[in-house]
Parts: C-alpha cells; sequence; structure tokens
C-alpha cells in the first residue's frame, strides 16, 4: 500500500529543502526523500552543499585562514604568537560538527513543517491515476505516490577521463575536504571555485600547491580587470596557476601522483604530488532516478530538461538546482525551490538569473552580479565604468586588508547598473547591496546618493558608484 501526499520532493539539497519547506508552508501534504549518509549511517539531508561543498569548505576557510594570520600577520598588530601549529584533525572535526549541526538544523526544519522524510534512494517507479509512484530504497523499501514531484537531485564530481577517484590520492571535493594531514606537494588540475577554494585552504596550513588550468585565460567567467587582479594576489601568496595546459596521462602509486601535461608553450612537463585534487566542473545527478520508467526527458549531458519555470516534459513534475539548466550554485537552487513550490500553489514564483550572484571564497574573496565588462563589449552595449580601490578605503586599512577593488558597470545612457565586480575584503557580503539594486533596477546615482556608515567597507560600493560619473568623495 502506497503512502499519498500532495508533493513528493526527491532530494534534500538546497533545493529539495528550501522548496518541501516552503510547499508544507503553503499547505501542501509534503514527503522529502534523501540518500545522504552521516558516519553512523544516519541522515544527513542537505546534499552537496552542506555535506561535501559550500558548508565544510567554509569552515576549513575559515581555520586555515585563522591559522595564517597567526602565522604572519598577528605581529602587525603587536601580538606575538610563537609556536602556532595547526591539529589537522581537529580542524576537520571541527568542520564534521559544523556540518551535522546543518544536517540537524534542515531535520528539525522537516519536524517543524510537518514534511515527512524518508532516508533513502527516491526513483520514479510509474505514472498512476492519482499522479507518480515513487519507490524508496533504504534501509526498508517504501512505495510514495504524489500529484506533485520535485527533483532535486544535484551533481556529481566530473571524473577526468580515465581517472577515477580513490579518495585516497586523487581526490574529489568530497576526498579534498578529509585529508588527514597536509600534503606536502598538493596538485590541483582546473581553477574554478573549487580548486582555488581547497588550494588556499591546504596552501595556507603549508602545502606547496600548483594548479593547472585548461583555459588560457585565469577565470575566464569573471570580469578580465578583477580576475588579473586575483591572479596577481595568489600569485603573491605562491599560489602556482599554470594556464592553457593539455593534461596527459595520470598515474598513481604508493609515492603519490604523476601528471603529464603540456604547457602553454607546447612544452612537455610533469608534476609529481602526494595529492592531486581534480576539479574540472560537475555533471548533473540523474543516476537511479529511473526517469525511463515515467519518460522523463534528459539532455545530452544528463541534465532534465525544464522550461523557465522549472516544468519537465512530464505534467505535474517539476525540476530544479544543479540537474536543470542555469548556474550550479546553492542558492540558485533555493530560489527555484521556492518558485515552484509557489507556482504550484497558483503563485508566481520569481527566479531571475541576471541577479544571482556569484562568489569565490578565496583571501581575497571575489563576488560579482550581472554582466561583464567583456560581455557588454561583445553584446555592443554602450556603458560606464566607475572603480574604487580598497587601498583608499579606511575599513580596510585598519583591517589590515587592502587587497582588490569594487568595480561598477553602468548602462552610458539610462545609468542602470548592468553589473558589479569585486574583489577584496568581504565580497561576499558587499554584493548583496548589488543585487538588491539590480532588482530594483537601481542606477549607479542611486547608490552613490545613499548614506553608507563611515568606516566601513560599503564605502567603496559608494564610491566606485560615484566614480561612475568621474565624481569622488575621497573617503
Amino acid at each position: 500500500m502506497s503512502k499519498q501526499f500532495d508533493v513528493i520532493v526527491i532530494g534534500g539539497g538546497p533545493g529539495g529543502y528550501i522548496g518541501a519547506i516552503r510547499a508544507a508552508q503553503l499547505g501542501f501534504n509534503v514527503a522529502c526523500i534523501d540518500e545522504w549518509k552521516n558516519d553512523k549511517g544516519g541522515p544527513a539531508p542537505g546534499g552537496t552543499c552542506t555535506n561535501v561543498g559550500c558548508i565544510p569548505s567554509k569552515a576549513l576557510l575559515q581555520s586555515s585562514e585563522h591559522f595564517e594570520h597567526a602565522n604572519k600577520h598577528f605581529a602587525d598588530h603587536g601580538i606575538t604568537a610563537t609556536g602556532v601549529k595547526m591539529d589537522v584533525a581537529k580542524m576537520v572535526g571541527r568542520k564534521d560538527a559544523v556540518v551535522k549541526q546543518n544536517n540537524d538544523g534542515i531535520l528539525y526544519l522537516f519536524k517543524k513543517n510537518k514534511i515527512s522524510f524518508f532516508h533513502g534512494r527516491g526513483s520514479f517507479v510509474k505514472a498512476v491515476d492519482s499522479g507518480y509512484e515513487i519507490k524508496v530504497a533504504g534501509s526498508t523499501e517504501e512505495t510514495l505516490t504524489a500529484k506533485q514531484v520535485i527533483v532535486a537531485t544535484g551533481s556529481n564530481a566530473r571524473v577526468l577521463p580515465g581517472v577515477e577517484f580513490d579518495e585516497e590520492r586523487i581526490l574529489s571535493n568530497d576526498g579534498a575536504l578529509a585529508l588527514g594531514g597536509v600534503p606536502k606537494t598538493l596538485g590541483v588540475i582546473g581553477s574554478g571555485v573549487i580548486g582555488l577554494e581547497l588550494g588556499s585552504v591546504w596552501r595556507r596550513l603549508g602545502a606547496d600547491v600548483t594548479i593547472l588550468e585548461g583555459l588560457p585565460t585565469f577565470l575566464g567567467a569573471v570580469d578580465e580587470q578583477i580576475a588579473k587582479e586575483a591572479k596577481k594576489a595568489f600569485d603573491k601568496q605562491g599560489l602556482k596557476i599554470e594556464l592553457g595546459v593539455k593534461i596527459g596521462e595520470v598515474r598513481s602509486g604508493k609515492k603519490g601522483v604523476s601528471v603529464a601535461y603540456t604547457n602553454a608553450k607546447g612544452e612537455a612537463k610533469a608534476l609529481e604530488v602526494d595529492k592531486l585534487i581534480v576539479s574540472i566542473g560537475r555533471v548533473p545527478n540523474t543516476i537511479g532516478l529511473n526517469a525511463e520508467a515515467v519518460g522523463l526527458k534528459l539532455d545530452e549531458r544528463g541534465a532534465i530538461v525544464a522550461d523557465a519555470d522549472c516544468k519537465t516534459n512530464l505534467p505535474g513534475v517539476w525540476a530544479v538546482g544543479d540537474v536543470v539548466r542555469g548556474p550550479m550554485l546553492a542558492h540558485k537552487a533555493e530560489e527555484e525551490g521556492v518558485a515552484v513550490a509557489e507556482r504550484m500553489a497558483g503563485q508566481h514564483g520569481h527566479v531571475n538569473f541576471n541577479t544571482i550572484p556569484w562568489v569565490i571564497y578565496t583571501s581575497p574573496e571575489i563576488s560579482w552580479v550581472g554582466r561583464t565588462e567583456q560581455q557588454l563589449k561583445q553584446d555592443g552595449v554602450a556603458y560606464k565604468v566607475g572603480t574604487f580601490p580598497f587601498l583608499a578605503n579606511g575599513r580596510a586599512r585598519a583591517l589590515g586588508d587592502t587587497t582588490g577593488m569594487v568595480k561598477f558597470l553602468a548602462d552610458a545612457a539610462t545609468d542602470e547598473i548592468l553589473g558589479v565586480h569585486i574583489v577584496g575584503p568581504q565580497a561576499s557580503e558587499l554584493i548583496a547591496e548589488a543585487v538588491v539594486a539590480m532588482e530594483f533596477k537601481a542606477s549607479s546615482e542611486d547608490i552613490a546618493r545613499i548614506c553608507h556608515a563611515h568606516p566601513t567597507l560599503s564605502e567603496s560600493m559608494k564610491e566606485a558608484a560615484l566614480a561612475v560619473d568621474k565624481r569622488t568623495l575621497n573617503f
């Protein structure tokens, strides 16, 4: 006998659990299925983000940043710290505790919102008169039925062809977050968000880190001026980044990993490292979903085909997050989860891809929203530019971190903000002001005329906005 629900959500990551909660708040009887397990075999909802992505990586970034400050920057403040050591096991244990707190928080929210949680893998069985039959394969097998189904199964790390993850020497983001000690040498294939963040963690703790990137430009999706500024900072820190490489044979042995590659000049090179992180992107996760049982359409990448409203080719079946088109970002998945729940209730869910912020949590942090200068040039859009360096910001000087800048791009005719790009301290927090401004179609002058507290890093937002029209207050 199957259990009947109004809505079944397959996947308990950011898109899934947020969508389930919003649907329950709107009066639906909701079930959420998730198969993530903790080290004791219990449920660990939250998906990649909570378990092996956003949350644990930020915990390690914070710990490693404290360690680097104690060793290299405390003296500037008159603080003497000698014999500072890192207990990697304790650092990883703290990271695990942070993850568990988030897992438990999600389970609490399910209970609070009267959502039925099922621990196991969810898959389609068949279409029935009452909607869709979904099997839960866990410690016990159950069958659920619902008129509406939200698929939020996320993504998996992309495997380098011919090089499987063993999570001992050749690591995905999962293995890179659980190293038992600091490797003397660490290689990273891919200079995207994951590669830069995890490379930064272990570089701060003492690893000699080399990043190999296939593209000829650094952070090609980022505004070129901002990317160049970030690259200078990473070079200064000792993070070795080689661009335009072609990866050849990768060999793993008892002594470590050997990577044969050709550099940008066409020269044959080899990199010998203790550990290798492969971070070349992620692929949609539809493994075991049994999409073919109900005729759910997938594209050539294995992603679920969905329209702008997250509707699939099947009535009553929706898909959100990494498993569909668009950026693979946790907050994008959350927005889609909420929007789908509201659309099911006859409301008008809102997701604006043009105002989804991006953040890289390195030091310096990198964040942006909207279009880059190179995109505006390519599209033939007439625009104005305003920049302001943190070097001239009083709060940044007091913090001891004046790296980077804020950059505004505005329409030349209307002054509407088209993009904001930041590299520097707390860029992840500063970008929110730009997102709000762009959602309300603000002009750069609007930001320039808003009173910002002094002294704050946000004054650099105001100054960059002022600079669009060649004005300055020179804080």
